[in-house]
């Protein structure tokens, strides 16, 4: 462990990359340019964010500090994410604040972003498991927009499979007539598009909140005559823009007479749902 100015720790380093731990997101410098993973003992919000995303260090850790209103303490995951640089935040009730190297040394990672996620990083880990990814892998210097997709197979059978995707508009041309889609998106009217040159098997979106006239599930009808069976979560259950969470958290809310026709009906998971739509063709 070695001590810099301006109460910087070097706790760990590997062929020139380093572990620099510091007390707070204004001791973050220049010297931490694009080398060092910067562990801080400030919260993870958008200010704190600011600072240290100023000098482009390879990544970025802070505290949760219980999260709070609208999210303002972690917020600032979504500010590296922008900017492409892999950040964590941590459980505040693991740490002491205002001490970054036992931010490091006893930390357990509470949430991140999709560049940390990229590089292996993972909620639950510890502070020092999660650093020693961030020290191994680099997340790409630049990322189209349109390549981050969230898809993932969540259950594959010999007729088809439950895939999930951050977007319908990420449906691929095997998912016609053949998988069932758990997308992150609303069921508007502006969904239709998409939904009827996709044509999947089945579909799970979410509500968006429903909005005015019941806007947000208005998508739902109009692909009726389409023949394709579909159904939204309650926005207030699973995260937008994430369709391992409309898979994993949605609860129904909304369901078409297709999908009704099937099993589906509001209240139920949305991992029950998708698994009847997989299956009830």
């Amino acid at each position: 462990m070695s001590n810099l100015p301006a109460n910087q720790t070097v706790v760990r380093e590997e062929s020139g990359i380093r572990v620099v731990c510091v007390d707070s997101a204004y001791d973050v410098d220049a010297r931490n340019s694009t080398r060092d993973v910067v562990v801080t003992a400030s919260y993870t919000g958008v200010l704190c964010a600011r600072f240290v995303s100023a000098h482009s260090p390879r990544a970025a850790l802070g505290v949760d500090c219980a999260i709070g209103p609208e999210g303002a303490s972690i917020a600032g995951l979504w500010y590296y994410e922008a900017l492409n640089i892999p950040a964590a935040a941590v459980d505040v009730a693991t740490v002491e604040l205002g001490d970054g190297v036992d931010v490091y040394q006893n930390g357990v990672i509470s949430r991140l972003n999709e560049p940390a996620r990229r590089c292996g990083v993972e909620s639950g880990m510890s502070v020092q498991e999660g650093v020693a990814l961030l020290l191994q892998k680099r997340s790409a210097e630049k990322v189209a927009p349109s390549s981050v997709t969230g898809r993932t197979i969540v259950v594959e059978s010999a007729g088809g499979a439950i895939v999930c995707t951050d977007s319908i508009a990420f449906a691929l041309p095997e998912d016609k007539g053949r998988n069932v889609l758990c997308t992150g998106g609303h069921t508007g009217r502006s969904a239709v598009p998409y939904l009827k040159a996709a044509r999947p098997r089945g579909f799970i979106c979410s509500d968006g909140g429903r909005g005015r006239n019941d806007s947000g599930v208005r998508g739902l009808y109009a692909v009726q005559e389409d023949g394709l069976p579909g159904a939204t979560v309650d926005a207030r259950t699973a995260k937008m823009g994430s369709g391992m969470s409309t898979y994993q958290d949605g609860v129904i809310s909304a369901v078409n007479d297709v999908a009704r026709d099937l099993g589906v009906r509001v209240g139920m998971e949305a991992r029950a749902a998708a698994h009847l739509l997989l299956v009830a063709q």
